[in-house]
């Protein structure tokens, strides 16, 4: 005589086994999504701010051509939703300009040394250039 198994149980076991192992994939695939999304955030707000403090470091080199004495600087000023701060240092010809920027709370900051010519219009070059130092 010959025994009959009843297999119904084993197989919904299986099932529920494999439906367990497929969502710990899935979950852990959108973990990992998220994680790259919030990199991705974090690297593009990071290059808005040296963007915007070298955006303080061209404007400071605007009024420098302008005026080689300027050394007045920013504090606060507002650009592309973020602001910058701009000091300017040093004795003519020879100078430094350091831009510091924030965006959404990221910071970045910008430093030159730069030497300013002696006559009118006032030609800058750029020595040393150094970011996030």
């Amino acid at each position: 005589m010959k025994k009959r198994w009843n297999k119904n149980g084993s197989v919904l076991l299986i099932v529920v086994f494999l439906v367990a192992l497929l969502s710990a994939i899935v979950a852990g695939i959108v973990q990992a999504n998220t994680e790259e999304l919030m990199i991705l955030q974090n690297h593009q707000r990071s290059s808005q701010a040296i963007a915007i403090a070298q955006a303080g470091l061209n404007d400071a080199f605007s009024e420098l051509r302008r005026d080689s004495s300027w050394t007045a600087g920013y504090a606060g000023k507002s650009f592309a939703d973020g602001t910058y701060d701009v000091t300017v240092s040093g004795v003519l010809p020879c100078l430094t300009v350091e831009s510091i920027a924030t965006y959404n709370g990221f910071s970045s900051k910008i430093s030159t040394d730069i030497t300013v010519s002696t006559s009118s219009p006032y030609i800058i070059r750029i020595d040393d250039f150094g970011i996030n130092e």
